[in-house]
């Protein structure tokens, strides 16, 4: 696994990898340092995140990282502080959905201003209902915030695997399009931003999105 970033141009691209793309501490350690680079930076950027070939992200690694192991209450609020800093980036932010997009990483796309999803393959998804994980306050506050109370609660609670029409008449995402035009499509949609005051746009999502921010980065119990 490898998180690599690329600014050769206003648009930043930021590409998960090429496998499952799970939510391990080395994932959560290069994600970050990626953010890094961008908000250490000055001149003017967007971001599309994105991976390469069949998954964009399946969520946590449930291999390492169980709900009655001691260490899944601080790797859950990493994670969660993870979203809470894409939530609120200063820079204008776009998923590219490359493929399936499960749990941790369904919220990871939610996480971004906007979204982009290919439509001959993939699914979007929540399946804490039938992993018998009960979802986090925080994790709920991001869903309720960029859904309608009807598709926040049907994706939290049923499971459903969203395809690409399925999630647009959701709301989950803004568009859809073939595979070979999802990273033009998503370029599209943010290249006209990049040039945006940074700091009035952090300051107007940090205040946007006050509440969510409180829950993600609240001890959890």
């Amino acid at each position: 696994m490898t998180v690599t970033l690329n600014s050769t141009s206003s648009v930043w691209m930021l590409d998960l990898g090429q496998d499952e793309n799970r939510f391990t501490p080395r994932f959560l350690t290069e994600f970050n340092q990626t953010l890094d680079a961008i908000t250490e930076s000055s001149e003017p950027a967007a971001l599309v995140i994105t991976a390469t070939g069949k998954f964009f992200s399946n969520g946590l690694d449930l291999e390492l990282f169980q709900p009655d192991a001691k260490d899944w209450g601080s790797h859950v609020s990493a994670v969660e502080s993870l979203f809470a800093r894409v939530l609120t980036l200063p820079v204008p932010t776009v998923c590219a959905i490359n493929g399936h997009c499960f749990a941790a990483g369904a919220m990871l796309a939610l996480a971004c201003d906007y979204r982009v999803m290919r439509t001959n393959q993939g699914f979007f998804c929540i399946p804490a209902i039938d992993l018998k994980i009960p979802i986090t306050l925080g994790m709920t506050s991001l869903i309720k915030a960029k859904l309608t109370p009807r598709s926040a609660l049907d994706l939290m609670a049923t499971g459903w695997r969203y395809n690409a029409p399925a999630a647009r008449e959701a709301g989950i995402v803004d568009a859809i399009c073939d595979a070979e035009d999802l990273i033009n499509i998503a370029k599209g949609m943010v290249v006209g931003l990049a040039g945006k005051d940074r700091h009035t746009l952090g300051e107007i999502k940090s205040t946007v999105y006050c509440g969510v921010v409180a829950d993600l980065t609240k001890p959890l119990s």
